[in-house]
């Protein structure tokens, strides 16, 4: 059994695959063999520090994988179901983990494991931002950072099917086809326009109802001048770096801006939310709305390599790691 541990904060050297042993499941645990292991942006800021964490620690939010054994007082689970979890606690890096069943779904017979674990977190993310954080309405027109990324092409794929139109940006031309094919009806370079300009534009002046913004630093500003007067802005990350202090008055007050910073912990804190959440996104793959291609398969071994490549925005589209 492997598992990639960090004893101090910073680049992808720091991460360190070692042998492990694992001992029986305690009272509501189960011990899972893990097929796939999601790589997600969220693991380069705990990586790095930026997300602060007690060390050393593991590393990784998501995974699916095989109940090998199954602990006292489990009832709801049994040895070789399928299931992937999404959240706390962190240290999906590994070969095999013992896990508490209150975080676990069960994954249906026709989802493929490997799509799932790069589902979990960004499915379950994109659920809340179309639900919860702003209930989006068939009919609206909505901006979207980052469309061809993970988190984009699934985005655009379930706001599509609730009759949403998105406006999408991206950081190069090879990128707009991409969001394109994914559902995105209007795509903006922002490294060659000022999207904000074009968002005006498209919308006859009128802005949108709601930015979704997982950039962060360098989008930030010129995401608020897109909104309507009463618009939400929502940030949920940070790709570009942390946020600059907000100037309320100037930034948020002329138009009365809701600003959000939402997190899954927040809105799949019990059982009842976490199934609610995962049932619409099967839903969703069972029927086809939403399709996944894996971009990109990693080795354990190569976790380094995959961080590099998840910062230098080498990763275009979701990709796992195959332990």
């Amino acid at each position: 059994m492997k598992a990639v541990k960090i004893e101090k904060t910073g680049g992808p050297e720091v991460l360190k695959v070692e042998e492990i042993t694992l001992g029986k499941p305690g009272n509501d645990e189960v011990l899972i063999e893990h097929v796939a292991i999601g790589l997600n942006y969220i693991d380069t800021y705990h990586r790095s520090g930026l997300y602060p964490l007690t060390l050393p620690t593991g590393i990784g939010i998501e995974a699916s994988g095989i109940i090998k054994e199954v602990g006292p007082n489990v009832s709801e689970f049994s040895l070789g179901d399928k299931i992937a979890y999404a959240g706390q606690p962190l240290g999906a890096y590994c070969t095999h983990r013992i896990y508490p069943t209150k975080n676990l779904v069960k994954v249906p017979e026709n989802i493929d494991l490997n799509n799932i674990a790069t589902l979990m977190t960004k499915g379950l993310t994109v659920f809340y931002l179309l639900y919860k954080t702003y209930a989006v309405k068939a009919g609206e027109t909505v901006l979207f950072h980052a469309a061809a990324g993970g988190v984009g092409q699934i985005f655009c794929q379930w706001a599509k099917s609730l009759n949403v139109k998105v406006i999408g940006t991206v950081g190069s031309d090879k990128k707009i086809d991409l969001a394109k094919k994914y559902g995105c009806n209007e795509v903006i370079n922002y490294s060659k326009e000022d999207f904000a300009k074009k968002v005006m534009e498209l919308t006859n002046g009128k802005g949108v109802p709601v930015v979704y913004d997982g950039v962060g630093k360098s989008t930030f500003e010129k995401s608020c001048e897109c909104l309507q007067v009463r618009g939400t802005m929502i940030s949920f990350g940070n790709a570009s770096g942390a946020l600059d202090p907000i100037d309320v008055p100037k930034v948020l007050q002329p138009k009365g801006l809701y600003f959000v910073r939402p997190s899954m912990q927040q809105y799949l804190r019990t059982n009842k939310e976490l199934n609610e959440a995962t049932n619409m996104l099967f839903e969703k793959i069972s029927s086809g709305k939403i399709k996944i291609e894996i971009f990109k398969k990693y080795k354990l071994d190569e976790v380094e390599t995959a961080h590099r490549d998840l910062q230098a925005r080498k990763v275009i589209g979701p990709a796992v790691i195959i332990p």
